[in-house]
């Protein structure tokens, strides 16, 4: 019998903090949330897209409506490792999430097929329908972060999230291989999120407010593959010298062959 929530349906509220907020933020907390059973843990998602990346770039349009597909570890990752499958799903402000679980190694599997199979049940077909319904989907980044969770004491639904060196990497896409990528947060930055069933606590929002700490867009998925994109044309600017000089040496040659 499994343990782990299989559906979410809540609202998730990001803010970009530093260092001194995050420390007043967590004194500010003691009493009302406190760290869960996981307390701080490496997390490690591969995100699956289309050839043309048309889940991200749909996603970074802010649209009323967009889902996308990971697979999820938590810590050193190896074929046995416990993993989750989830769609995430954003409609209006309001975050839906279904996943399942099994071994890393045969999910990874799975979802390398061609024809995914990935088992019984009714969110198992939700997936199954949700890779029929963009064609082929490939491992398209490697996103991984550390992750301070807190969970409510009195709702337990309220949770509060602090993600730090969270990463991105297309040259590793399979979380097996313990490598490192690019950094998405700047030195001393925090990534929190927080999480709600039910009403924002009164209290806490004037807090945020006192702090000067106000909601941010951002999605890592999404940041990681702006990031991507610079890191491409860069590349090509830094190409486009060594070609120049490439052509004039070959018109040079050119010339003192003709003289001579």
């Amino acid at each position: 019998m499994s343990t782990y929530r299989e559906v979410f349906r809540r609202t998730e509220i990001k803010y970009l903090i530093d260092e001194g907020q995050y420390k007043a933020l967590m004194n500010y907390m003691e009493g009302m949330a406190e760290v869960d059973a996981y307390g701080l843990s490496r997390i490690n998602n591969i995100y699956y897209d289309t050839q043309d990346h048309l889940l991200v770039r749909t996603s970074i349009e802010k649209p009323l409506y967009k889902e996308k597909l990971r697979l999820r570890t938590y810590g050193v990752t190896k074929d046995d490792t416990n993993a989750f499958v989830e769609i995430k799903k954003k409609y209006d402000g309001v975050v839906y999430k279904r996943r399942i679980s099994g071994e890393y190694g045969e999910m990874y599997r799975r979802l390398s097929g061609r024809e995914a199979c990935m088992g019984d049940g009714q969110i198992a077909k939700e997936i199954e329908a949700f890779i029929r319904l963009y064609g082929e989907l490939v491992p398209a980044m490697r996103i991984c972060y550390d992750r301070l969770a807190m969970a409510g004491i009195q709702d337990k639904d309220f949770r509060v999230t602090f993600d730090s060196n969270i990463e991105w990497s297309t040259e590793s896409r399979d979380l097996r291989e313990a490598k490192t990528g690019r950094a998405l947060l700047k030195p001393g930055q925090y990534l929190m999120e927080i999480k709600i069933s039910n009403a924002f606590p009164i209290g806490l929002a004037d807090k945020l407010s006192e702090l000067k700490i106000f909601p941010a867009s951002f999605s890592k998925y999404g940041a990681g593959y702006a990031d991507m994109l610079r890191c491409s044309r860069v590349r090509i600017t830094e190409r486009i010298p060594a070609m120049q000089g490439s052509e004039t040496n070959r018109k040079r040659t050119k010339g003192e062959m003709a003289y001579v």
